[in-house]
C-alpha cells in the first residue's frame, strides 16, 4: 500500500473516434511504467457501429465508455466532453498525471493546459499526429512501436487505417542520414560530456526526453538507447565499474581526437 502511495496516480483519456482499438493493451502496459492508471475512460458515441470493435477493450481493461452522441457532423462533441471531464479531474486533485490517447491536434491546448497546472502529460498516438500535439506533451509515444501481434482487434471499421506493423530496425546508413537524430544524439552527448569527453549514457537519456517529447529509441527498431547508440556507429563506448560493484555505461562522439600516448 506504501508503495502505490508513492506513484504518481494517472488518468488514461481515449479519444475513441480517433484512436485504434487494438493498441489499447500495449498502451496500458507502456503507461503503467510511469505510474497507477487509476481513472481509464473512453469518449465517443458508442450508439454506432463504427465503435464495436471497442466491446471486448473495454471490458477487458475495465475502462469506462462516456457516451457522447455526435449533435453535428464530426466529432468536435466527443472532443469538448473529454476536454471538460480533464478539467474537472484536474481541479479534483485526485491525479499526478494524464494520458491523452489521440492524434487530433485538437488536444494541443488541453495538454499545455495541464502541463501549466503541474501536471506530466502522456500523449500517445499515429506518426501523423501533428507536431504541436506532440509538442505540447512532457512525453508523447506513437502507437506503431506499441502494437502487440497477440491482439486480435484489426483497424475499426471505417477508419481508414490499418492495423499497425511492428517498426523496422534501420540501417545505420539510414540513421546517419537522419539529420535530426543525429544532431540530438551528438548535442545530447555533448552536453553531458566531462572534460574528456565521455558521456554517462543515463544522463543523454535524460537529456534527449527532455528535449525531444517523442523521442524513443523504438521509433528506430532499437529497443534500448544504447543500441540504437551503437547502431549509429558515431560513438565509442566504455563501461566503468561503480564502488558497489555495478557498470555505468559511458558514450563518446567519435570526431573527438584521442589523447596521444
Amino acid at each position: 500500500m506504501a508503495q502505490d502511495m508513492q506513484q504518481p496516480r494517472i488518468g488514461v483519456l481515449i479519444d475513441a473516434d480517433n484512436a485504434q482499438s487494438a493498441v489499447i493493451g500495449p498502451v496500458l502496459t507502456e503507461i503503467a511504467k510511469y505510474g497507477i492508471t487509476s481513472v481509464k475512460r473512453a469518449y465517443g458515441d458508442w450508439t454506432t457501429q463504427r465503435l464495436r470493435s471497442w466491446k471486448e477493450v473495454l471490458n477487458e481493461h475495465a475502462i469506462q465508455p462516456i457516451q457522447q452522441f455526435a449533435y453535428t457532423s464530426g466529432k468536435n462533441a466527443t472532443d469538448s466532453a473529454m476536454i471538460i471531464d480533464a478539467m474537472d479531474l484536474l481541479y479534483s486533485e485526485r491525479l499526478q498525471a494524464f494520458c491523452l490517447v489521440s492524434s487530433d491536434s485538437d488536444f494541443t491546448r488541453l495538454a499545455t493546459r495541464l502541463r501549466e497546472s503541474g501536471m506530466t502529460v502522456y500523449g500517445v498516438g499515429e506518426q501523423k499526429t501533428p507536431r504541436a500535439f506532440v509538442s505540447a506533451c512532457d512525453r508523447f509515444i506513437y502507437s506503431e512501436i506499441l502494437t502487440d501481434d497477440s491482439d486480435s482487434d484489426g483497424a475499426e471499421e471505417g477508419s481508414g487505417s490499418e492495423r499497425a506493423k511492428p517498426v523496422p530496425k534501420k540501417s545505420t546508413k539510414e540513421l546517419r542520414q537522419d539529420t535530426r537524430l543525429v544532431q540530438l544524439l551528438r548535442n545530447a552527448a555533448s552536453s553531458a560530456a566531462d572534460d574528456d569527453g565521455w558521456a554517462n549514457l543515463s544522463v543523454v537519456g535524460t537529456y534527449i526526453a527532455n528535449l525531444s517529447a517523442d523521442f524513443d529509441p523504438r521509433n528506430y527498431g532499437y529497443a534500448k538507447l544504447s543500441l540504437l547508440i551503437n547502431a549509429t556507429q558515431l560513438f565509442e563506448t566504455l563501461e566503468r565499474k561503480t564502488d558497489s560493484g555495478g557498470k555505468i555505461k559511458y558514450i563518446r562522439d567519435n570526431r573527438i581526437k584521442k589523447p596521444q600516448k
